[in-house]
């Protein structure tokens, strides 16, 4: 637990620290990289890197889906992304790759037309077809609509997402989702989120999830924090989760649920630092739209940028150039030393330089806070 400090007479808080608050430190043994494994396995699906495509339309088609698994992560659509709202989506991301920033009030209008079941089961088709593992997300708020064609279709993986996401949702209008019951009643694995402090990981594991979203996606563009006040740094939010995943697996006698980090993770530094904070996987969204196969050509924004009523993610315009092939942008090689480029190629040297052979070891790295 972090320091409690006193806001004033009436309220006290405790102390958080985000991933540039944290340094990683060397150990007294080093290793050669070739020894070096990033593979990460959940469920019954192995990826050779510990990463899993952020499911917003800037980054994600049926196409970089299959890219991003061909690399070795996992790659996931949105099925209420534009893929699954249009037959034609790429004229709309062309208009959207001209934008200047402030695009909100197009994005807010291009998605409001409906999503389509039929599109849905063809987006997931197409990346079923590939061969690579099929993973689909889905709000909480549609989640027992679009489901049952999700899971028809044949996804691998389920993932439900939202800003925050509880066990439970309750409301007086619409039938509450009960997520542990949902999930209880499916053999596709599920991972769900996001979450920020140890009792809603806590919880959203006992779902039987095979996996939880730690962070609310924030990023550079984000505005959670200005419109909505919420914001708990990175580094404190995964320690926090993986503190309920020590607990959780002694309450169940070894059922081990993986943590994802997702939120301030924007170079290569920062996915180690989030992995020896504690996560399993890092779920990269910004990063990865400087690729030169990204459909949106440059430009970025997250699903909540164009909600219809309270937006909360700023549009960012695309540069000049692409950074680099998808492949560079995660294997490399690197042709900068700016830590956006060869994203995992940096994290096997990092893991080399301390001495780690394998994740599960990483996470045992040593860590100081820098206040500087």
């Amino acid at each position: 637990m972090g320091d409690i400090v006193q806001i004033g007479m009436g309220k006290s808080a405790r102390e958080a620290y985000g991933l540039d608050s944290v340094a990683i430190v060397p150990s007294r043994r080093t290793r050669d990289v070739d020894e070096v494994s990033t593979h990460w396995q959940i469920d019954a699906f192995r990826f050779d890197i510990p990463m899993v495509a952020h499911p917003s339309d800037a980054i994600m088609s049926p196409r970089t889906a299959v890219a991003v698994g061909q690399l070795g992560g996992l790659g996931v659509l949105d099925a209420e992304g534009l893929w699954c709202r249009y037959s034609d989506p790429e004229p709309l991301l062309e208009q959207i790759s001209e934008k200047a920033d402030g695009a909100t009030g197009y994005l807010q209008e291009i998605y409001a037309e409906p999503v389509r079941k039929d599109l849905i089961e063809e987006r997931i088709r197409q990346i079923r077809d590939s061969g690579v593992t099929t993973a689909v997300r889905i709000s909480p708020q549609h989640t027992q609509d679009l489901a049952p064609t999700v899971l028809a279709a044949g996804v691998d993986l389920l993932v439900i997402q939202g800003t925050i996401v509880s066990a439970e949702h309750v409301s007086n209008v619409d039938s509450a989702l009960n997520l542990k019951q949902f999930i209880a009643d499916l053999d596709t694995p599920v991972i769900v989120g996001g979450c920020a402090d140890y009792k809603t990981a806590l919880h959203l594991m006992r779902t039987g999830a095979a996996g939880v979203i730690v962070g609310i996606g924030a990023d550079a563009w984000s505005t959670t924090d200005r419109v909505l006040g919420i914001r708990v740094p990175m580094a404190t939010a995964i320690s926090d989760a993986a503190a309920a995943r020590r607990d959780y697996l002694d309450e169940t006698g070894g059922r081990y649920v993986h943590v994802i980090a997702d939120g301030d993770v924007t170079f290569s530094g920062d996915i180690a630092k989030s992995i020896a904070c504690g996560a399993d996987a890092v779920m990269l969204g910004e990063p990865l739209s400087g690729a030169a196969e990204a459909p949106a050509r440059g430009a970025w924004w997250e699903s909540v940028a164009a909600h219809p009523k309270l937006p909360r993610g700023q549009f960012a315009a695309a540069p000049e150039e692409a950074l680099g092939t998808l492949r560079e942008l995660l294997l490399g090689p690197a042709d900068s030393p700016d830590g956006d480029k060869n994203l995992f190629g940096a994290l096997r040297r990092v893991m080399a330089k301390t001495g780690y052979s394998d994740l599960k070891e990483f996470q045992k790295v040593e860590l100081v806070l820098d206040r500087n």
